[in-house]
């Protein structure tokens, strides 16, 4: 069974109470400067609207979304003249535009992403409630005044924030999935150089702008991020097109009668599971993945078929020429050179391979050997520790046996302890 929600159904109810704290104080007091309100809310729709194209999974589906949000809770000044909307008054107006951008979405059966919306929710909370009482007690304009140092405070501000976001991103997926919380920190932290840079600095740009220029300043500073996020979806939309291709080739040897069906997939999405285990980043699992997808390729070259596919039970210089062969094949498809290295070098003593190619051989060995029963597993994990004196490195073995108790990639078992 997967970890408890505990984490994110905290989070969740810690967001809802913060939403409904903002819409009631909202509609107690009012609205303050309805225009920017308005504005920013107006702003915040659009960049929901946006997602459209956003792939499930993405850090950050709604970028423009995400910068009018952060814009507002750390506006202090509108062409030149003081603001006075709160902090609860924030919330409320980054959770209507919110909810309005996403209705189209939900007309369409995407809804929403829960955990996500319940993140922006409390890191715009977060922002604002490190700006606005300052800001609203004098104490920033004292100090700062309105130069450089105040443009680095909004910096700063918002670079907290991220790291706060990436830290209870990191806890909610580890409450999810059970994946070790360090390098899932680091992740998160990696993300923050590219998408999450570009909505930070579009945020501090929006406060700043509208600061100078009034609201007129909102459609001209996000036109950058709207690109960035146009071009980051092509981007998106090439390498999914690439997975694809890669998959359907995979399967030529299902077609072909050489491998079972759906061998290819099982692998591919067992070995990305070890692979977090384990803690490999973002681009080394991308390339697992292929390499995972592709391995058995390398038995097209044969005259006759290995029995049931199973290459895990062939001679090792058997295997090892299967390699060699699938690696010669995936260098001839153009996918990057690491995929080819790994194929190859999946037939290895473990002594000498990289961590992806240990990866590869430990999950292809547990499919070929598990054949899909409970005691097929459990006989498949038996053998598999037996074998970790030359053909399984013991920390893969073990990464597997955790990846299936909590039932992530193709398949679950029950616990199993150490052999």
């Amino acid at each position: 069974m997967r970890p408890g929600g505990a984490i994110p159904g905290a989070v969740r109810a810690a967001a809802l109470a913060l939403t409904l704290a903002g819409f009631a104080s909202t509609l107690w007091n009012g609205v303050d400067e309805p225009g920017h309100a308005l504005a920013f809310g107006v702003l915040i729709a659009l960049g929901e609207l946006a997602r459209r194209g956003a792939l499930p999974g993405d850090r950050e589906p709604a970028p423009l979304a995400s910068a009018g949000a952060l814009a507002y809770a750390l506006l202090g000044e509108s062409a030149g003249g003081g603001t006075s909307h709160g902090v609860l008054q924030i919330v409320a107006v980054v959770v209507a535009g919110g909810l309005a951008g996403l209705v189209p979405h939900i007309a369409r059966g995407n809804g929403p992403d829960l955990d996500h919306l319940a993140r922006r929710i409390l890191s715009v909370g977060f922002a604002a409630l490190c700006f606005q009482p300052l800001y609203n007690a004098g104490a920033v304009t004292t100090v700062l005044g309105h130069g450089p140092s105040y443009a680095l405070l909004l910096l700063l501000l918002l670079l907290l924030t991220a790291l706060c976001d990436a830290v209870l991103a990191a806890l909610m997926l580890r409450a999810r999935k059970g994946y070790p919380y360090g390098p899932l920190l680091r992740e998160e932290l990696r993300a923050l150089l590219g998408i999450g840079s570009a909505v930070c600095a579009t945020g501090a740009v929006m406060a700043l702008g509208v600061a100078v220029a009034g609201l007129w300043a909102l459609p001209v500073f996000c036109v950058p991020l709207l690109l960035t996020q146009v071009s980051f979806r092509r981007f998106t939309a090439v390498r999914t097109t690439n997975r694809q291709t890669i998959a359907s080739l995979a399967r030529a040897t299902e077609i072909a009668g050489y491998t079972p069906p759906g061998h290819a997939r099982r692998v591919a999405a067992l070995s990305g599971a070890v692979g977090r285990e384990l803690g490999l980043s973002e681009p080394d699992l991308t390339v697992l993945e292929y390499a995972a997808l592709m391995h058995d390729i390398g038995q097209l070259s044969l005259v006759d078929p290995v029995p049931e596919g199973a290459t895990a039970l062939l001679p090792a210089e058997e295997q090892r020429r299967i390699a060699l062969l699938g690696g010669a094949v995936v260098r001839q498809t153009g996918v990057p050179a690491a995929v080819a290295v790994i194929v190859e070098r999946q037939a290895d003593p473990y002594h000498e391979q990289p961590l992806p190619a240990r990866i590869v051989r430990t999950v292809n060995a547990y499919d070929d050997l598990a054949a899909g029963s409970a005691c097929g597993a459990l006989t498949a994990l038996e053998r598999l520790r037996l074998a970790t004196a030359r053909d399984h490195h013991p920390e893969v073995v073990e990464s597997l046996a955790r990846v299936l108790a909590r039932g992530d990639g193709a398949g679950s078992i029950a616990p199993v302890p150490p052999g």
